[in-house]
Order: C-alpha cells, then structure tokens, then sequence
C-alpha cells in the first residue's frame, strides 16, 4: 500500500503544476477583471453566468466518457487504443453538432438566456465547451499512459497564452488605441466582457494542436459493439455528473431568474468573484481527482485497494482542512485579490469552501459503485443533492440572497455524502477512519470558530494569533497521524 500510495502522491504533484500552481497564476485574471470591470455594471455577473453554463455544457457533452474510458481502457489493456478511439470520436461528434445546432437556434438562444443583445458571447463560449470536451479524451488518455508532464505541460500553455493575452487586451491595448489609433481598429472599449470569452476561445484552439501525435490513433474508428457497452456504462454517469454540476452552478444559473433587474448581475458578480478565492479546495480536488481516478481504476477491487482508499480518504481531508484554516486564516491577505467593490461578499468564502471538502469527501466515496459497474447510484445521490440544493437556493436567495447559494451548497453535497456513505457502507464496505475524520472536522471548525469570535488588532497581531491557530491544527495531525512519518524517520536516523 505505501508503494501505491507514494505513486499517488507522486503524480498529484505533478498534476498539482498544472492544476493549482498554473490555477494560481490563473488568479492573476480576477484581480485584473474586478479592477477593470466595475461591480456596479454587472459584467462580472455576464462572465460568472456564462461560465457555469459552460460547465453545464461540458459535462453533458462528455457525457461521463472520461471515467468510462479508464473503465474500459483498464479492463480491455491491450485494445486500449481502440477505447481511446471510440471515446474520442463519439465526444467528438457529439460536440461538433452541439455546435451546428447552437449556430442555427443561435438568435433565439442567446434571447432565451437573456443575451439578446450579445449572441457572439452565446457562440464563442459554446465553441469552447465543444473543444474543451473534445479535448477532455485526450487528456483523459495521457493520464492513462501515465504522460503527466505533457498533461502539465499542455494546461501550462493555455493559462499561460490565457494570462498573456488577457493582459494585452485589458492593459496594453487600451494605451495602444490611444496611441497607435491606427493599428487598433479592431478594439472596442465597450466590449471588455466580450474579450473574456474571445480570449478564452483562441487559447482553447491552440491547445488542441498541441494533440496532434495522439490523433493518429483515431485511426481504429469507432467500435460500434464498443460504442454500446460504453454507453450503457456510461448514461447513468451522465445524469450523475449533470446533478453533481448542477450542484456546483445551478445558483448561478438561476440567479438573475430569482433576483431580477440590474441588481441581480450586481450580486452575482459580487458572488462569483468572491467565490473565486474558495476555488483553491477546487483546484486542490481537480489535482487530487486527476492522479486518483487511474490508481483507482487500475487498483480495481481488491483489499489493499480498499485499504488504500480508506487511508487516502483521511489523508485528503487532513489536507483539504489546513487549506480551508489557512486561507481563512490569511482572508485579510487574500481579499485584495479582487476589488475592493466586491469585499461584502467575502462572508460567503468560508461557507463555500467547506461546501468544497464535502464535496470532494463525495468524490471519494463515488469509487464503489463506479468500480462495481452501478454508477447509477451516483446519479441517485447527485439528484438528491441536487434537489436539496435547489430548493435552498429557490426559497432562499429571495430573502438570504447569495449566502443562500452558498449554503445550498453545503446541504446539497452534505445529502449526497450522506446517501452514498450509508449505501456504499451496506454494498461495498471500505474501512473509513470516520471517528478520526471527524474529529479532524471538528478541530478545524473550532479553530475556525476561534479566529471569528477573537480579532485582535491591528492587524498583524490577527494574522499572529491565526497562524497560531493554524499551527495547533498542523502540530495535531502530526501527532495523531505519526504512525505514517516516524517510522521512515527511524528507518532515516538508523
């Protein structure tokens, strides 16, 4: 188990470059989007919506054809470039006539959506989620054979083309209309959030070259017998990962449908680009998620796999909390991230990153019945949750506004955690530490209590007493976990 268990930390790290590291430097767009987009005018709100429905879009458009690959690629080894094949060429037509069918209902689309006025938003970002779906396969095929730093290298590059571009259109652009008038024809003030999305679209483009080699195993066509035991397998995680996105964006989604008039964009700028600094559970998940799935899969069901599960499941969480206290603990660094126009909504970070841990407590209890073959069960506990979330969200965005979002979310993956713990503790058993999770749950949120109830002044003095409270939190799970360090430290000192 330590071998599987180094070779899962190994490949989270690198996963890690291009997920957290390059999403941190991806947090360089927040400020510059909130300095430069006012909260007052709602764009935020524009990028926030369109961006949860492209979330929306891209899982129905994979349609869960990332895990039923490792699924099929794992058990079928030697006809793996043939799964390959077949799961990339179905993704593929399906996204191509998403993107026909969107050009042709495109008008009244964008009016339905409540962009009328802006349907060239509506087309470049469905033209994203085309590709990014696409391109979902192929990453998902370098995980397979184990091509971490190209994995890496290649979500490097868009963030990186990302970042350059956006500064060059937001900074430097404006300066060169004003000066080269001549040379700027093409940029319009007036069309910042149109830019998001455009920039979005040509660093998606260019990424795609980047698989070139890989199309060559295209080649071996679709299996059509394949093709049918793969979408048996693969329906129910469909409905399962609509609920589970849906658990993620529906309050973003439906916000402005809750809170109308210019208001409702204001709010939900506020919101969306509060919830931008509890995105580092989401990153922390995403590295997580990308090393786990394949050492899961390829572990299968054994005893030390289960063992292993169990032990990774606790290990996570210690990690995912010392996140949570530390962001929480330094929130007075972390705010200047995004303009000052958009602090009041910072009360909501706190709750939305614990709605993150539960979540990706969720994820990792989602592999019994993903391993048995009934992922139906997960679009079971999804639409739970799904439900629950959407109706905190109905009955009390009206009333709470976004905090209700963000507690949504806590109650919403809280019932599916729940749901697939309990089913999954009957069906297919895994030896969870779960008194010393919790126990880990509750030091970290009595910690959390004690930095809000004592703020000391002025500052420096609050950032010290919270690094204090972090520090008891780290010192804690050394003690409690030095089963796992002390006895390579012996081995080290002997």
């Amino acid at each position: 188990m330590a071998n599987n268990l180094k070779r899962l930390f190994s490949d989270t790290m690198i996963y890690g470059v291009s997920s957290i590291v390059g999403r941190f430097l991806n947090y360089l767009l927040v400020p510059l989007y909130t300095y430069k987009i006012a909260a007052s005018s709602g764009g935020y709100g524009v990028v926030t919506e369109l961006y949860a429905y492209t979330a929306l879009m891209l899982v129905i458009l994979t349609f869960g054809m990332e895990t039923t690959f490792f699924y099929f690629a794992n058990k079928n080894k030697d006809r793996a470039e043939a799964v390959f094949s077949t799961s990339a060429l179905t993704v593929g037509s399906v996204s191509a006539l998403f993107v026909i069918l969107l050009g042709l209902l495109l008008v009244p689309v964008s009016k339905a959506m409540g962009y009328a006025a802006h349907p060239e938003y509506v087309m470049m970002m469905g033209c994203v989620v085309a590709l990014d779906a696409f391109q979902a396969i192929f990453f998902a095929w370098l995980r397979f054979r184990g091509q971490a730093w190209k994995f890496a290298a290649l979500k490097l590059l868009f963030i990186v083309c990302n970042i350059g571009l956006n500064l060059f259109v937001f900074l430097v652009a404006p300066r060169l209309s004003v000066s080269h008038p001549g040379l700027m024809r093409w940029y319009n003030p007036n069309w910042q959030v149109g830019y998001v999305f455009a920039v979005n679209l040509l660093c998606t483009a260019g990424v795609t070259l980047g698989f070139l080699p890989e199309l060559g195993y295209l080649r071996h066509g679709i299996d059509r017998s394949l093709v049918r035991k793969m979408l048996r397998y693969t329906w129910p995680l469909l409905l399962l990962g609509v609920a589970g996105i849906l658990n993620q964006v529906a309050d973003k989604i439906i916000y402005r449908h809750l809170v109308t008039g210019p208001d409702g964009e204001v709010q939900l700028g506020i919101y969306g680009a509060c919830v931008k600094i509890a995105m580092i559970m989401a990153l922390i998940t995403q590295a997580f998620r990308y090393a786990y799935e394949p050492f899961v899969f390829g572990g299968g069901r054994s005893r030390e796999s289960s063992e292993s599960q169990a032990a990774v499941m606790k290990y996570f969480v210690i990690f995912a909390l010392l996140a949570f206290l530390v962001v929480m603990a330094y929130l007075d660094i972390f705010k200047y991230i995004i303009h000052s126009g958009y602090w009041e909504g910072l009360r909501a970070v706190p709750v939305v990153m614990m709605a993150e841990i539960l979540m990706s407590v969720y994820f990792n209890l989602s592999f019994w019945y993903k391993l048995a073959g009934k992922t139906w069960w997960g679009a079971v506990f999804s639409a739970a949750g799904c439900v629950v979330l959407l109706a905190v969200n109905i009955f009390g965005v009206p009333r709470f506004g976004y905090m209700a979002c963000a507690w949504g979310g806590v109650a919403g993956y809280g019932v599916c955690l729940l749901l697939s713990y309990c089913v999954g503790h009957k069906l297919a058993p895994v030896p969870y530490d779960v008194k010393r999770i919790l126990a880990y749950f509750v030091l970290a949120l009595t910690l959390y209590g004690l930095s809000v109830w004592f703020r000391p002044e002025p500052l420096g003095w609050r950032l010290a007493w919270n690094t204090l409270l972090v520090a008891v939190y780290f010192a804690a799970a050394l003690w409690f976990e030095r089963d796992l360090w002390l006895p390579a430290i012996k081995r080290k000192k002997g």
